[in-house]
């Protein structure tokens, strides 16, 4: 089992006469080939919104969409069901999938009624899920298609870093246009997966298999980023670090003395994980020297192995009397989609706070940034939300959330 661990600098050139060069590192982490021979099993479980407002096409829907999962499941497998109105229940214990028609049936039991509680339907999910994550590869779908209203978003918060501490990687998914975007983004990015958006029924069988297809290409998990930073190095104050793939996420890093600790969670065979930290470096004099070393350890649960250590990299950095610069071309794309990010982010504060025109300019300025990375669906969506603003238009529930969609990741 290993990890391909690949780091770059925005320019791994420095001027020697300056006292200190702002640089960004790029860190790009998958698991190899090789590690795709160690697949661990799948554990997963679903916790899924059935309050009144899913009544009809939504809940039909998800019915089906959970049933595909379920074929595509087999013995080695694991599969829990967990449904939530105001209060929450098992509707499929934990168990192997050895009887999928049995588990459609129970699936197909379910029905419409009730408020909301999203924090109920993921603590007895947690605890559900948690019984059969040993050597598994452990992944849950949290389905609403609305508020809070009945229960605690604090408390959700605190129990999607409880999954993260179990190991448990937790996907938000909203379902049409009435969620909450804050309280379900903060879900995955504590519980170390991703927000999906179901603008309509007809799109959630292909956001369901889209995250199973995700959940079996992860091979390693817990992993950790373990960055040791050379004297003369230092991160910088505000924000120094974040994940620019597969979906932008502000990173909190442990930092004892010159080391700087960053969770991951799990690592896929076929998409990377690039995770991007903006760095000051003193001078040196001229000539290459090393400014940081890079391991990453992690558990293999196909081989039942924990507590892995990938290969260390060092990265270096040269020093030049007389400076040329050569910037890296995917580092700053890198730089560029956290860029749109933040605009988005920015954006959306200034219209919350009633600057309608200082949000239209900062999501057209988000909208050239998503053009120059050559992301032109972000673009789209980007520039038209600034028009309407611009024309005196309120921007809709789905516009907000789509804005938010294409500020964290790239449509597909």
């Amino acid at each position: 089992m290993s990890v391909d661990l690949q780091c770059a600098l925005s320019d791994p050139y420095l001027d020697s006469q300056q006292a200190a060069s702002q640089r960004q590192l790029a860190i790009s982490l998958q698991a190899t080939a090789t590690a795709a021979l160690g697949r661990a099993p799948l554990n997963l479980g679903l916790i899924l919104d059935h309050s009144g407002s899913m009544q009809g096409p939504p809940l039909t829907i998800v019915k089906e969409a959970a049933h595909r999962l379920v074929d595509q499941l087999t013995p080695r497998d694991a599969l829990s069901v967990v449904v939530f109105d105001h209060r929450a229940k098992v509707l499929v214990p934990a168990q192997t999938v050895s009887d999928p028609d049995r588990i459609k049936r129970q699936i197909n039991s379910l029905k419409p009624s009730g408020g909301t509680a999203i924090d109920e339907g993921m603590k007895l999910g947690i605890e559900e899920a948690a019984q059969t994550k040993q050597d598994k590869v452990s992944q849950l779908l949290l389905l609403t298609d609305g508020e809070n209203e009945h229960g605690d978003n604090d408390r959700c918060l605190k129990l999607a870093q409880v999954a993260a501490d179990y190991n448990l990687t937790l996907n938000a998914l909203g379902f049409g246009d009435h969620w909450n975007q804050d309280v379900l983004e903060q879900i995955a990015d504590a519980g170390g997966g991703t927000l999906c958006y179901i603008p309509s029924p007809e799109t959630a069988v292909e956001e369901f298999n889209r995250l199973l297809t995700r959940a079996q290409s992860v091979f390693l998990t817990n992993a950790y980023l373990h960055l040791h930073l050379m004297p003369g190095v230092r991160l910088a104050e505000l924000k120094p670090v974040a994940q620019v793939a597969p979906e932008t996420v502000e990173l909190t890093p442990m930092v004892e003395g010159s080391e700087v600790i960053v969770r991951l969670g799990d690592l896929m065979v076929d998409t990377p994980r690039v995770v991007l930290t903006n760095l000051y470096i003193g001078a040196q004099g001229a000539g290459t020297f090393p400014i940081a070393r890079v391991q990453v350890r992690y558990d293999a649960p196909g081989a039942g192995q924990t507590q892995l250590s990938s290969e260390a990299v060092t990265v270096n950095a040269m020093a030049q009397d007389e400076y040329q610069g050569q910037p890296d071309a995917q580092v700053q794309r890198h730089v560029l989609t956290l860029a749109k990010y933040r605009q988005t982010q920015i954006a959306e504060q200034k219209l919350e706070a009633g600057d309608r025109t200082g949000a239209a300019t900062l999501l057209q300025t988000a909208a050239k940034t998503a053009l120059q990375m050559g992301d032109t669906g972000a673009a789209t969506v980007l520039q038209e939300n600034a028009t309407r603003l611009q024309a005196g238009q309120d921007l809709s529930e789905g516009d907000r959330k789509r804005t938010r969609i294409v500020s964290k990741t790239t449509l597909q």
